[in-house]
């Protein structure tokens, strides 16, 4: 019986063959934390009682949910990862140098590693075909001691894609189309696997976007098989030589579907769940006060460049804040090289200098009692950006660029025909 990608993965990290179903421990290439469960990680590593970890170079904090600090509070929690990662050698990537998911795949990912992190949305590396996935602080000590980590082996499902997306759609739309069709526990604790030859028209960014919400499906991964545009991602970041798997033809799959991308509609998701989806058509009529284009999901150049494609030359709406956040200061500095923060700023828009922001509730942007906002972030639930009564809209960069200008739920063709 042949395996998925996963379990080829998994195995050669357990140095013996794997199912699914079954508990393993195997190496992992890379822990990483942040600034939110980087402390109670700290303190469990502490613990341990050990001196040193067992591989420093690949262990990563992270300062990005509240950078810069917004609280003293906060502050603290800074000053625990800069002490330990002093103290023990580890790599510290500090305020304003970026959002941990794209920092990773600019600098430590490689294709078929294993990547543990304490965040949910570990998932994201899996666009490099890696197998990553979120752990517990507890986990997460013990891995950075070890370097090892206990896995139950996920089964898979296949997306098998083909066709080609339409303009101003992207893979935001089609992980959103996705969590629509088979609900937000439609993929629980299993490896949702992308395929097909409608991959290799999906750039980088929509790759990153799917995987990272793959969790927002109940998933323990989400993966791509590697292809030449994975290859020149890494070659473009490291100089690492990654090795390559393949899922075998005879691997067995829970469940099979095909995505035809051609047909695929801009997509919004309505409060308070990612799952809660309607194509663009269906939206109505719903006025906005806040659009939000960045974040570990929508924060990378291309959809700086697809949101600035949109603004320029126009003007955000009266009564409307439109807030973008760069995932990194490389994608920042690009974005600054290229004319697109002047598009932004001569639009009425603020820049940011990478952080979460408010996509977790953090700073950046709060929204107050009743308000509404259209985010690329990757999740909408109750108070998740503010006030418990504040509604989020989960879209597309293009779909919250056109409805900065409008200020309600728009289509992009209908900016981009006036």
């Amino acid at each position: 019986m042949g395996q998925t990608l996963v379990e080829k993965i998994i195995s050669n990290h357990a140095g013996k063959n794997v199912k699914a179903g079954e508990l393993v421990i195997a190496k992992v290439d890379v822990c990483a934390v942040q600034d939110g469960t980087g402390p109670l990680t700290v303190q469990e590593f502490k613990k341990l009682g050990k001196d040193k970890l067992n591989n420093p170079e690949r262990t990563i904090l992270f300062i990005d949910h509240a950078s810069p600090s917004p609280k003293k509070e906060l502050s603290n929690m800074h000053t625990t990862l800069r002490d330990f990662a002093k103290e023990y050698g580890a790599v510290l990537s500090e305020v304003g140098s970026g959002v941990c998911h794209q920092r990773l795949v600019e600098t430590f990912v490689n294709p078929t590693e294993i990547l543990v992190g304490a965040d949910s949305h570990t998932c994201t590396y899996g666009a490099l075909g890696a197998f990553s996935t979120g752990v517990g602080s507890t986990d997460m000590a013990a891995g950075m001691a070890t370097g090892k980590a206990w896995f139950k082996v996920p089964s898979a499902i296949q997306f098998e894609l083909k066709g080609k997306l339409n303009p101003y759609i992207s893979g935001k739309d089609v992980i959103l189309h996705i969590i629509g069709m088979i609900g937000v526990d439609g993929a629980l604790y299993k490896s949702m696997e992308f395929v097909g030859e409608g991959v290799a028209s999906l750039s980088m960014s929509d790759r990153l976007t799917m995987t990272n919400m793959a969790i927002e499906a109940g998933a323990k991964n989400g993966i791509f098989a590697v292809d030449d545009q994975t290859l020149a991602y890494v070659a473009e970041h490291s100089d690492r030589k990654p090795v390559v798997y393949t899922a075998d033809e005879d691997a067995v799959y829970e469940e099979k579907y095909v995505i035809d991308l051609s047909e695929i509609k801009s997509t919004v998701a309505f409060p308070h769940l990612p799952g809660n989806t309607r194509t663009i058509d269906e939206v109505g009529d719903v006025k906005i006060d806040q659009v939000v284009i960045g974040s570990c999901t929508n924060g990378f150049y291309r959809d700086m460049e697809e949101a600035a494609s949109i603004l320029k030359g126009k003007k955000v709406a009266k009564n409307v804040r439109a807030i973008i956040i760069p995932a990194t200061q490389a994608i920042y500095l690009k974005a600054m090289e290229n004319g697109l923060l002047k598009t932004f700023i001569e639009a009425g828009c603020v820049v940011s200098t990478p952080t979460c922001g408010p996509c977790l509730g953090g700073h950046m942007g709060i929204l107050a009692a009743g308000e509404r906002a259209v985010s690329t972030t990757n999740r909408n639930f109750v108070g998740r950006m503010g006030h418990p009564t504040s509604e989020v809209y989960l879209a597309s960069p293009a779909v919250a660029a056109a409805s900065a200008i409008t200020g309600r739920i728009t289509d992009p063709k209908e900016v981009l025909a006036k």
